[in-house]
């Protein structure tokens, strides 16, 4: 009798404690996990996630200067430049005044966006020449992650295809970026300078031993810590107009050399 008194004692001790543990959890008040803020490549891709569903390449933009194009007049040196933002922004009109060379740059592209569209907005234009300036948003992963080698075969992949259809391949090098303003810290930090530099040293050996032209801004617009000089852009990636004259220059050069007879 005793010894299950005992017992009976102990069961109602344990319950006691569990309870009172119990309420004690209960009365904790319990934070709410706090959401990791995103950062801006995340809100860039999440504001574009219609575009990739329903239009990666984004042929829709234009679609209807291309239908409204004619064909270029005999004799004319028509010239496409093909890339990203940095080549959208771009007015050819002003720095080429006169001259048949057509935009078909879109901000935020990457190489495998511009191999979708690559037909609809270079080759069915019939231009002599092409000038691709692609290869920063890559780097940064605009599109999703992407190595070098990745980046190289769509290189490789645009060439082949300007060549298979007698369109002259001139390959800009990617240009440097800075730092030096608090609007460029961001965009600077998806770009690491050393990958610019090994993709740049690829550039120039592809196109050297495929016959294609090696459009050089990079050397151009570095500064003497290896980062696009201050003056030259704003945000540390998109020219300005001092910018884009230095690039200008050198591009109408590297079209000429594109435009003359490859040597016997």
């Amino acid at each position: 009798m005793q010894i299950a008194f005992h017992r009976n004692m102990i069961w109602i001790l344990v319950a006691t404690l569990t309870l009172s543990a119990l309420a004690q959890q209960t009365a904790q008040p319990t934070s709410t996990p706090q959401p990791h803020p995103l950062s801006g490549l995340e809100r860039y891709r999440n504001s574009r996630i219609a575009i990739f569903m329903n239009d990666f390449g984004e042929l829709s933009r234009y679609r209807d200067a291309n239908a409204a194009l004619k064909a270029p007049a005999p004799g004319e040196n028509r010239v496409v430049f093909f890339g990203d933002s940095i080549t959208d922004m771009w007015n050819l009109t002003e720095l080429f005044p006169g001259k048949p060379y057509i935009n078909r740059g879109i901000g935020g592209q990457t190489t495998p966006q511009m191999l979708v569209r690559f037909r609809e907005d270079v080759i069915n234009l019939q231009p002599k020449v092409v000038v691709i300036l692609a290869g920063t948003n890559d780097i940064a992963g605009n599109t999703g992650p992407m190595t070098l080698d990745q980046i190289e075969a769509n290189y490789t992949s645009l060439a082949e295809l300007a060549a298979a259809n007698q369109i002259r391949v001139v390959f800009s090098s990617v240009l440097p970026v800075h730092n030096y303003t608090p609007q460029s810290q961001e965009l600077f930090a998806q770009r690491p300078p050393a990958k610019i530099l090994e993709l740049n040293h690829w550039l120039k050996g592809y196109c050297a031993a495929h016959g294609c032209v090696y459009l050089d801004y990079f050397s151009a617009m570095v500064d003497d810590k290896g980062f696009l000089k201050k003056d030259l852009a704003e945000d540390g990636l998109h020219p300005n107009l001092a910018g884009y004259k230095i690039m200008a220059q050198l591009a109408e050069a590297a079209i000429t050399q594109a435009l003359s007879p490859a040597p016997h």
